[in-house]
């Protein structure tokens, strides 16, 4: 007639389970997401350096792939191919490409600075005052 119901309930909280898969520290957490930053910062720079070369582009490029590869173990940063060649870029394509720089850059020196990474924000602080310039802001302390 009636049988027992043999399996767990459906309806067992999930605080009781255990395992609850891997679990990274608060500063991993964040080296993770610093580098996240930095490697999209990375791109768009490679960007810039394809529309617009300039060795200050290319120095800012090999520290940030640098602080990258710190950040990640030592593994270097995958880098893609510029999108676009130097023939078909346009003073717009390359102001916006400077304003995503300068956000990426914000957002990384807001990572770094909670991090209390002090190489960090400086590298994040600089290429956040070398966009602004070049967008024309107001200078950012």
């Amino acid at each position: 007639m009636y049988e027992p119901i043999r399996t767990k309930s459906v309806h067992t909280m999930a605080e009781t389970r255990t395992n609850h898969g891997p679990h990274r520290s608060r500063e991993e957490e964040l080296d993770i997401r610093l580098a996240g930053h930095l490697t999209a910062l990375l791109t768009v720079t490679d960007e810039l350096r394809a529309l617009t070369p300039d060795a200050s582009l290319d120095d800012a490029a090999r520290r940030l792939a640098e602080r990258v590869a710190r950040l990640s173990g030592g593994h270097p940063p995958l880098r893609a191919m510029p999108s676009a060649g130097t023939s078909a870029w346009t003073a717009s394509r390359v102001a916006s490409l400077h304003q995503r720089a300068h956000t990426l850059a914000g957002q990384a020196l807001v990572v770094a600075t909670s991090r209390g990474d002090v190489a960090g924000s400086a590298l994040a602080a600089e290429r956040l005052r070398a966009h602004a310039t070049t967008l024309g802001l107001a200078e950012v302390a």
